[in-house]
């Protein structure tokens, strides 16, 4: 049975889930400092913390029966402010990378990279997904996250820390990087799109459902 925030003091309210989730909105921040910096290692090893935070606050509130209506609404912003900031600051990353380096060619190819426009699918998709949770939940409904969801998490997450990784590697041309980071950049940066797009319209249908 799940706490409500009107019974209970707010030292529960803002319990150690909750905490958790905070830190993963400072690492964020952290992170979106490193990133403009060059300092990708440092990134990575942020972001892989900040990533695996979202799934301890998770475990721990469910089993220990912590979960609250902060909670709910404070995961996932922040997990959406940590993905949406990463891919706006990748894609601007990797767009510059070939002529920060002085190539005349891109430093990384159109489908080997995250580019302007996922950033825009993975931001539109999150507004979409957060304005039917609101009318859902506030209409008395359930909107919890999907597997599809979740899914679409790990994959982005996947991507964030590849191209990280091809950025951190690749020093002046990205064509020295080894064939299997290529296609993990590859195979992870278009997993992530074809599943944001995928589980967005998953909750659309839900919300339309319901909403009939």
């Amino acid at each position: 049975m799940n706490n409500s925030d009107e019974t209970v003091p707010p030292s529960e309210i803002f319990n150690v889930p909750n905490k958790i989730s905070a830190a993963r909105l400072v690492l964020a921040v952290v992170f979106f400092i490193l990133l403009p910096l060059k300092f990708y290692w440092a990134g990575l090893i942020v972001f892989v913390i900040a990533a695996g935070t979202d799934w301890v606050d998770g475990w721990y509130a469910r089993k220990y029966d912590m979960v609250t209506k902060l909670g709910r609404v404070l995961d996932p912003f922040c997990d959406k402010i940590l993905i949406c900031g990463a891919y706006i600051l990748l894609a601007v990353e990797m767009e510059a990378f070939g002529r920060d380096s002085g190539l005349s060619e891109p430093g990384f190819p159109w489908f080997a990279k995250i580019a302007g426009w996922m950033a825009v699918v993975v931001v539109g998709r999150e507004l979409l997904v957060t304005v039917l949770r609101s009318m859902i939940e506030g209409a008395g409904g359930d909107f919890s996250a999907k597997m599809a969801g979740k899914l679409k998490m790990v994959f982005q997450c996947v991507a964030v820390g590849a191209c990280l990784v091809g950025l951190a590697l690749s020093g002046s041309d990205s064509s020295s990087l080894d064939l299997w980071l290529k296609v993990t950049i590859v195979g992870s940066v278009w997993l992530s799109v074809i599943s944001t797009v995928h589980s967005g319209l998953l909750y659309v249908k839900a919300a339309g459902a319901y909403l009939k």
